[in-house]
Parts: structure tokens; C-alpha cells; sequence
């Protein structure tokens, strides 16, 4: 088909959110809100984990690295939106549309790599206890860490690539909060090629978290299995509250994420397209801090113990003697 006598658009309008001031504002303060939040619970955790020598494991590592992934994973998408919000335009660049897609995916993609490496590691810690020390090592951790980043930042490139050949011609309006890959190839010029592009980054995408689940998936069988002939009712629940935190994490991610690319030709209308965007793209790391403070002790004994500290040292501040 050619292209020649369609004009590529330079520029997206964003049409899903709220048409009015008042309702723009309304929605502006709690995302506003929860953007801090991710950014300073993350940030305290990995200070948190860097200052604390026993929380030098390869848990703690990982859980760190994690937050630091969910740092720039929100960045990619919020800023954006909280400006779009107060913005009149509510424009993004085709340039910083691709930007976006990109760094939201690569960053996603390595979540879902280090969540899997994670499972893998409390597969290791309590189906072997005795050889998990030799095993799990400091350069390990850092090896799988670094390979879960190179995975996610080249796994989107050819997507990324392709996408930012299309010409783009009619409507500009991009039905979405965010960029992402479907809804930019709906503006996209439609030819056959196109068409079937979509049905592949469709696989791609159900590829990925498909692998990500079974490998999760039997690696909590074999946890499982090992935590049932535990004989003390005691250390099953020992056992199991090393792996609830990312057990609830893995949940509440893969569930939005599955529900936003594992849905094929289905279709859902714009209001659940957006509902579903914010769980996985706001919600999820808004509440990855708090499953990972709250519910581990260590944590939050390190947390209350840099607290004091730093109440002392304004106390002492005010009051020199």
C-alpha cells in the first residue's frame, strides 16, 4: 500500500482523561500523592538494605534492586501524566511516545525478569537450605540482576524499532493515559502488514509472561511441596512467610499485566482499558513498598532503628549541650 499521500502525525493528543478542570485537578493530588510515595518508600528501602549489614542477603538484593527498577518503571508513564493532567494540550511527541514505550517496557520486562529470579532464589533458599549459601552468591545475585536488566532493555527494541517506522496519518488522538504499543498501532496507517504485526506483538507479549508464570509457577510447586513434610506447624509457617511478600507482589503485578496483554483480539472500552493501565502502571508499585515494609520484620526494625537514630541527632541538634 502506499504511503505518500498520508501525512505522518508528529504530535498525540491524549483523549482519556477528564475533560474538566475541576475533575483534572481531583485526579492530578492522589496520583501526586502515590508517585512520591513509590519514590521515597523505594528509595528508604534501598537506603534501608544499603546501610544494614544483615540485610546484606540475596532477598534484601534482590528486593532492593526491585525497588530501584520500580523508581524509574513509574517515572516512564507518571510525570508525564501528572503534567498532561494541569496541561491544556495533553501532547506528547512521537519522539517521546516511542521514548516512552520504550523505557516503560524495558523497565517492566526487567521486573518481571528479577520477580522470576526471586522465585528462584526462595526455591533455592528453602529447598535447599544447606547448599543455598554456596550457591546464591554475591556475584550470582549481581549477575542475575545485570542479566534480568540486559533481557528487559533488549527485549523491546525490535517492537520499539518497528513501531518507530510506521507512518502514522488521520486521527491523532491516542485513546490512553500513557503510550503503549497497542494503542499507538491503532493509529497507524492499517495495511495487512500492520494487522499482522499487532497479532505478533500480541504473542511476544503473551510469550513473555506465559514463561515468566510457569517458571514462578514451578518454582512455588517445589516450595510447596518441601514447606508440606515441615513437621512443625511452626516452621511451615516460618518457611512461608519468607515467601508471602513476593508471593502477594507476583500476584498483584502478573494479574493487571495478563489482563492488559494476554487479551488477543478481545477488546475492553476505554474506561477498563484505563482501569487496567493504572493497576499495573500506578497501583501495583504504589503498594510494593508497603508489602515489603509492613510485612517483613527485618525491614521495618531497620526502618524504626534509623528513625530513632535520626530523632537523636535533631534532638542533640536543638538542644547542644
Amino acid at each position: 500500500m502506499e504511503f505518500s499521500n498520508w501525512t505522518t502525525a508528529q504530535v498525540f493528543i491524549f483523549s482519556a482523561f477528564p475533560c474538566s478542570w475541576g475533575d483534572s485537578v481531583m485526579c492530578f493530588i492522589p496520583l501526586l500523592f502515590i508517585y512520591v510515595f513509590i519514590v521515597v518508600g523505594n528509595l528508604i528501602i534501598i537506603t534501608v538494605v544499603r546501610l544494614n549489614v544483615h540485610l546484606h542477603t540475596p532477598m534484601y538484593f534482590f528486593i532492593s534492586a526491585l525497588s530501584f527498577l520500580e523508581v524509574w518503571y513509574t517515572t516512564a508513564t507518571i510525570p508525564k501524566m501528572l503534567s498532561s493532567l494541569l496541561s491544556k494540550q495533553r501532547s506528547i511527541t512521537l519522539n517521546g511516545c516511542v521514548l516512552q514505550m520504550y523505557f516503560f517496557h524495558s523497565t517492566g520486562i526487567s521486573e518481571v525478569c528479577l520477580l522470576t529470579a526471586m522465585a528462584f532464589d526462595r526455591y533455592l533458599a528453602i529447598c535447599s537450605p544447606l547448599h543455598y549459601p554456596t550457591i546464591m552468591t554475591p556475584r550470582l545475585c549481581a549477575q542475575l540482576t545485570l542479566g534480568c536488566c540486559v533481557c528487559g532493555f533488549l527485549t523491546p527494541l525490535p517492537e520499539i524499532a518497528w513501531i518507530s517506522t510506521l507512518p502514522f496519518c488521520g486521527s491523532n488522538r491516542l485513546e490512553h493515559i500513557f503510550c503503549d504499543f497497542l494503542p499507538v498501532l491503532r493509529l497507524a496507517c492499517t495495511d495487512t502488514h500492520t494487522i499482522v504485526m499487532i497479532q505478533v506483538v500480541d504473542i511476544v507479549h503473551a510469550v513473555e509472561i506465559i514463561t515468566a508464570v510457569m517458571l514462578i509457577f514451578m518454582s512455588y510447586v517445589g516450595i510447596v511441596a518441601v514447606i508440606l513434610r515441615i513437621r512443625s506447624a511452626e516452621g511451615r509457617r516460618k518457611a512461608f512467610s519468607t515467601c508471602v511478600s513476593h508471593l502477594t507482589v507476583f500476584l498483584l503485578f502478573f494479574g493487571s499485566v495478563a489482563l492488559m496483554y494476554l487479551r488477543f483480539s478481545a477488546t475492553y472500552s476505554l474506561f477498563w482499558d484505563t482501569a487496567i493501565a493504572l493497576a499495573f502502571a500506578v497501583l501495583s508499585p504504589f503498594f510494593n513498598p508497603i508489602i515489603y515494609s509492613l510485612r517483613n520484620k527485618e525491614i521495618k526494625e531497620a526502618i524504626k532503628k534509623h528513625i530513632g537514630q535520626a530523632s537523636i541527632l535533631i534532638h542533640k541538634g536543638r538542644n547542644p549541650t
